[in-house]
């Protein structure tokens, strides 16, 4: 019987261990508040600077090609679909070893629900030179809300894991970016999503921009005060 309870009293301790296994992070590493807040704020507007971008008909992100393809054809939204494809590609981190965090499973979950609230609430864009600056503003955004997100340093984004898994394996960087990214634009594509000048000013402007927003918005961990 003490046999039996002391293993009972080992499951708290064996079920963190296994949860530290599991995240890349702490689950809430301090200063939590704004972490969770940067969290939030990030993931919220990375999913409005996708929907500005795919308001403006001029070409979605590249995952956004395959999204809005995929909706297409079966009728689930497209922020649906970015939340299907993001469960499924962490489902390709478990034999690459890759490790969640807490921000990790709220972008799988939030972002698509971001995207089509925020789908639903703009309005319907008219001529050319606002669909452009829809999509800049889009781009922006979706920049900065990438340095938020980041910063907030709670684990990387489904998409961001099943690149540094396979670059972990001893693959390019540069092989592996570009063919993640250019697979799904062209199954995107090939199922009706829109590809355009806006796909391409996105692959190019969002690594530069998140370069500069991420030195300024990314939180260090919190150092204890001398005592």
């Amino acid at each position: 019987m003490s046999a039996v309870l002391a293993g009972f009293a080992r499951l708290p301790s064996r079920a963190s261990g296994a949860l530290r296994r599991s995240f890349l992070t702490p689950v809430l590493p301090d200063p939590r508040p704004r972490r969770v807040a940067q969290l939030l704020v990030g993931l919220y507007l990375y999913g409005l600077g996708l929907a500005l971008q795919v308001a403006s008909d001029l070409g979605a992100a590249g995952w956004d090609v395959l999204h809005q393809g995929l909706a297409r054809q079966t009728g689930l939204s497209i922020g649906t679909w970015n939340i299907l494809i993001g469960a499924f590609v962490m489902l390709l981190w478990i034999p690459l070893r890759q490790r969640a965090g807490l921000g990790t499973v709220c972008n799988v979950l939030l972002v698509g629900v971001s995207f089509d609230v925020s789908l639903w609430w703009l309005p319907e864009v008219d001529g050319l030179a606002a669909r452009w600056v829809c999509l800049l503003l889009g781009i922006v955004v979706t920049g900065f809300a990438t340095g938020c997100y980041i910063g907030a340093e709670l684990g990387p984004g489904p998409r961001d894991g099943l690149m540094t898994g396979l670059v972990a394996r001893g693959y390019s960087l540069r092989v592996v970016r570009t063919g993640i990214e250019v697979a799904v634009v062209v199954a995107g594509f090939l199922l009706g999503g829109t590809v355009g000048v806006g796909t391409l000013l996105f692959a190019l402007a969002i690594g530069q921009l998140a370069h500069v927003f991420l030195p300024l918005l990314r939180i260090r961990a919190a150092v204890p005060a001398a005592g």
